[in-house]
Order: C-alpha cells, then sequence, then structure tokens
C-alpha cells in the first residue's frame, strides 16, 4: 500500500518565518519614494510607446527620469538608520 503524504515546503510555504522581518520592511519602505518614481517614469514611457513622442511626452519621460535620479540621489545620501518622517514605524 502507498501512503500518500504532503510535500512539507508546499504546506509551509507562507508559513509565519517566511514573513519579511522589520528591517527588510523597513528598507522597503526607505526604498518607496524611488519605487514610486520608478513606476511614473515607465507610466511616461507607457503613454509614448504607440505613438511617435510629442514634445509633451518628451518633457514628461524627462522629469520623470529626473525625478528617479533624485529619489535615488536623496536614497544614497541619507545615513543609513535615518528613519522617513511620517513613516509607519
Amino acid at each position: 500500500m502507498n501512503h500518500i503524504v504532503t510535500v512539507q515546503d508546499a504546506v509551509t510555504a507562507f508559513a509565519d518565518f517566511m514573513e519579511p522581518t522589520d528591517a527588510e520592511l523597513d528598507a522597503i519602505e526607505r526604498e518607496m519614494p524611488v519605487i514610486l518614481a520608478g513606476v511614473d517614469l515607465v507610466d511616461a514611457q507607457i503613454i509614448a510607446l504607440d505613438r511617435t513622442p510629442t514634445e509633451l511626452d518628451n518633457r514628461r519621460i524627462r522629469r520623470a527620469r529626473n525625478r528617479v535620479l533624485a529619489a535615488r540621489r536623496d536614497l544614497a545620501n541619507r545615513p543609513a538608520g535615518a528613519s522617513m518622517p511620517g513613516g509607519a514605524a
């Protein structure tokens, strides 16, 4: 007789110990301005994707790219232990 056994990894794939740690959540919180600026850049690029970009499209993409660079600069210049104002800590 063959016994049917569950696969332990599949059963415990979403166990409590697999959740992100507080440090990982804090890192995501610190990087959120960069993530949101990147989303804005992708949105601007998608708008201009199916047509010849107009001057307005080019300006929108350029400004979004500058916001990404500024957010990356701010993240790189922030001290490692600094928290964001208004954060959910």
